[in-house]
């Protein structure tokens, strides 16, 4: 656009970027307005960014040329009042038109969490962001200061980036994303920031080694005195080099003759993981549909259901004879991986809800199949070929960081949800 052209387009107007600093204090932006609306000014773009009570707040405003002076003199005076500092910044209607062509651009969200976030593990995501060609519209911390004084076990850190552009290459960013997860220790999430995932409505569970740390399977045959056997092949299905339906077929029937007390002692003393409590109230809290989808079994599910009021349980039924004792045999057909696909697409349906809003946590391979059909596929602390295949992943801290990778701020949570 030409000299002339601009001024057409501007007629007797200034654009003029504001960028005040400072303590930040109630009552300061209606401070500021109060002068610009005085003046009629038009506010063509604004944004603030507060840390530690100190502002960073910036105004770009079209105000008529023969105002421009008086409204910069009584801002000054302004800030002075109020003890912060006030630039000003001439804008031509082709930066303007620059920016204003950008917003068509793509739009992710990077989420970054673990134990704590140092510098060398910000480095490293940033210098990846600009590499990939992106740039970084804003930075937010979601993640509870953590006290110096009173430090407490198992912490939690996460920031969330805001980044637009095209990445040069999405299949090489997934992977250096995953190289710097396994070598700084921090969990990594890549999304496309639309309103399907700011509508999040269901979120499917595995339940052994995701929901709670044990294999169920493992536990009832370790009591059965059949711990080696089974556990072998529990190994090699969540690795993939068996197929699962007859894995689970070949444990069933190691577990002929128990008796069905010791399932109900090993479900009263089930090892939940970490941030469980607290990730379940908040989701409830906020409305998810929730679902076990399982390929252990329904006994342990159903408790499970009722201790967090749990919308849908979907896993094995183990066939009982009338004296209380296992036979062995299974009843209905077998929940693997196909079958766990098959029921989160059936739960999306009955709900009313679209795939791209939709969750799936797991760790195993059987769990494949649902993490990629789901709108959000996390692998939690899973084993690496899941890990490879999986859109985002979750290795360093609790069930609670799929929190984060929803955009959920500890702010946002009462008391009980900060537990």
């Amino acid at each position: 656009m030409n000299t002339e052209n601009e001024n057409q387009a501007l007629g007797k107007d200034e654009l003029i970027m504001l960028r005040i600093t400072g303590e930040d204090r109630p009552g300061l932006t209606a401070s500021i307005m109060e002068i610009l609306s005085k003046y009629d000014v038009s506010i063509q773009d604004i944004g603030q960014a507060d840390i530690h009570s100190t502002l960073s707040l910036g105004f770009l405003i079209r105000v008529a040329e023969q105002n421009s002076g008086q409204v910069m003199k009584e801002l000054l005076f302004k800030a002075s009042e109020l003890n912060v500092n006030i630039k000003f910044y001439p804008v031509t209607i082709e930066e303007y038109e620059n920016w204003v062509s950008r917003q068509g651009k793509n739009r992710y969200i990077l989420t970054a969490l673990g134990r704590k976030l140092e510098a060398r593990q910000i480095e490293a995501i940033t210098r990846l962001i600009a590499d990939q060609g992106l740039n970084i519209d804003a930075i937010r911390r979601l993640s509870g200061r953590a006290s110096i004084l009173h430090p407490v076990e198992k912490t939690r850190a996460c920031i969330e980036f805001s980044v637009r552009g095209t990445p040069r290459d999405k299949n090489d960013l997934h992977r250096q994303l995953l190289e710097l997860s396994s070598s700084l220790n921090i969990d990594c999430s890549f999304q496309t920031d639309n309103m399907y995932r700011r509508m999040r409505r269901l979120i499917c569970f595995d339940m052994d080694s995701t929901l709670i740390q044990a294999e169920v399977i493992d536990e009832l045959a370790r009591k059965h005195g059949v711990y080696d056997e089974v556990a072998a092949i529990t190994e090699s299905a969540m690795r993939g080099e068996i197929d699962f339906k007859e894995s689970f077929t070949q444990r069933c029937k190691l577990l002929k003759g128990l008796d069905v007390k010791v399932m109900r002692e090993i479900a009263e003393n089930l090892p939940f993981t970490e941030g469980v409590d607290r990730m379940m109230y908040v989701l409830k809290k906020y409305g998810y549909k929730i679902a076990i989808l399982s390929g252990g079994f329904t006994f342990f599910g159903e408790y499970i259901q009722k201790k967090y009021g749990i919308d849908y349980v979907y896993a094995n039924e183990l066939e009982i004879d009338e004296d209380g004792k296992l036979t062995g045999n299974y009843v209905g057909e077998i929940v693997d991986g196909r079958r766990k696909a098959e029921l989160l697409k059936l739960i999306a349906q009955v709900e009313k809800v679209d795939l791209q809003q939709t969750i799936a946590v797991g760790d195993g391979a059987n769990d494949l199949p649902m993490l990629s059909e789901a709108g959000l596929g996390i692998a939690f602390h899973a084993k690496p070929r899941v890990v490879a295949n999986a859109r985002q992943s979750i290795n360093t801290i609790g069930l609670d960081g799929v929190l984060y990778f929803l955009g959920f701020k500890d702010s946002y949570l009462d008391e009980r949800g900060r537990e």
